[in-house]
C-alpha cells in the first residue's frame, strides 16, 4: 500500500491514509488515530516516521494530541469522554496484581524498564509513568541507579 521508493515521503503517505479515513467518516471527531506503536506495526515503519505522520496531521489541523492519552481527530474543543484506561494505568494495575499474587516479592526488583517496554510495546515514558503510579500508591520504591523494588506490604494501599 505504501510506495517506499516513490517521491512522496512515507510519513506523508501514512498521514494521507489517515486523512482519507477522516474524510470518509471512518474516523470522526474525538476518535483516536492509531498510536505510534500501532503505526509502526501496521505500516512497518520506525517510530520517528509514525511520529512525523501524526505531526503532519496536527499541522493540517485534522488532529490534536493529549499528552499521555494519544492523538485524536478534531481540534480538541469537543468534549471526549475517556473510553478506556490509559496504558500506564493498565501496566501499573497488572504489576500491582502480580505483587498481590506474590509473583513479585517485597524488597525484590520489579521488571526493568527495558523489559516492560518490550512486554507492553510502549515507550520508556509510559513505563516510567506506570512505575510512578505504583510508587504513588505505595506498591514500589525506587533506588536511584538501581531500579524499582516492591515495597513492604504495610505500605500497599488497603483493598
Amino acid at each position: 500500500m505504501l510506495d517506499r521508493d516513490g517521491p512522496v515521503p512515507v510519513y506523508k503517505q501514512i498521514a494521507g491514509l489517515i486523512h482519507e479515513q477522516i474524510r470518509r467518516g471512518e474516523l470522526v471527531e474525538g476518535d483516536a488515530i492509531p498510536s505510534e506503536a500501532e503505526m509502526e506495526a501496521e505500516y512497518g515503519v520506525a517510530r520517528l516516521t509514525a511520529r512525523r505522520a501524526a505531526r503532519e496531521l496536527r499541522e493540517l489541523g485534522l488532529v490534536h494530541t493529549v499528552q499521555g492519552e494519544g492523538t485524536f481527530v478534531g481540534d480538541g474543543t469537543t468534549y471526549r469522554p475517556r473510553r478506556k484506561p490509559l496504558l500506564r494505568e493498565l501496566i501499573a494495575q497488572e504489576i500491582a496484581e502480580r505483587i498481590h499474587r506474590r509473583e513479585l516479592k517485597p524488597n525484590r526488583p520489579i521488571p526493568s524498564e527495558k523489559s516492560l517496554m518490550q512486554q507492553y510495546g510502549v515507550a520508556k515514558m509510559t513505563v516510567r509513568q506506570a512505575v510512578g503510579l505504583l510508587r504513588d500508591q505505595g506498591y514500589v520504591f525506587t533506588v536511584p541507579h538501581r531500579g524499582s523494588y516492591v515495597s513492604p506490604q504495610e505500605n500497599w494501599p488497603e483493598g
